[in-house]
């Protein structure tokens, strides 16, 4: 201390800037800690983030995690309801087995819907090209034009997500008959 004195009373150019110098060094310092502060809360938030992310895809895994297996018992599901489309409710040598199919297509589409598998039935709803996919046009007098007339293939949705588009008809308005050339003499 004494020294510092000492020092302080021969040289008084070092004793002004000391005091200058000190400030200077604590607003270097100031600034660092607020980068460092910045840094800390930016990682912290980057790690929230990963965190949430991740949290996301397991999810999504779990969630999801069915759907190959789920889009390979569709062709089953299909199967079946064929079988049921052209078999005969009143052959009563097939009554037996088409009572076992409905029993299993039953039991099979329970086990789906357990499972968050849905099924797409457009018939007579309005086309919808985020479930559906159109195999052809069909003029009708009937049904409102853009309506699904037909369903070839029922469509299935995983957790609310497509796993297979319905594949259908879609109805258009009748085209106004032009008259021909004859008819306008």
């Amino acid at each position: 201390m004494a020294d510092e004195q000492i020092l302080d009373g021969d040289n008084p150019e070092q004793a002004a800037t000391a005091p200058e110098d000190l400030q200077g060094r604590v607003a270097q310092l100031e600034e660092q800690l607020a980068a460092a502060q910045d840094q800390a809360l930016r990682m912290a938030a980057d790690l929230q983030n990963v965190r949430r992310r991740a949290e996301q895809d397991v999810e999504k895994a779990h969630k999801f995690a069915l759907e190959k297996f789920a889009g390979d018992l569709l062709a089953v599901v299909d199967s079946l309801e064929r079988g049921l489309e052209l078999s005969s409710a009143e052959n009563e040598a097939i009554k037996p087995v088409r009572e076992g199919m409905q029993l299993t297509l039953k039991l099979l589409t329970d086990t789906l819907k357990r499972y968050q598998v849905e099924q797409v039935d457009p018939l007579g709803e309005p086309f919808n090209p985020e479930h559906h996919q159109a195999m052809a046009m069909e003029e009708s007098l009937h049904a409102e034009p853009g309506s699904v007339l037909k369903v070839f293939q029922k469509g299935y949705l995983l957790s609310g997500r497509l796993l297979r588009p319905a594949m259908v008809v879609v109805s258009k308005a009748p085209a106004v008959a032009q008259p021909s050339i004859d008819e306008q003499a």
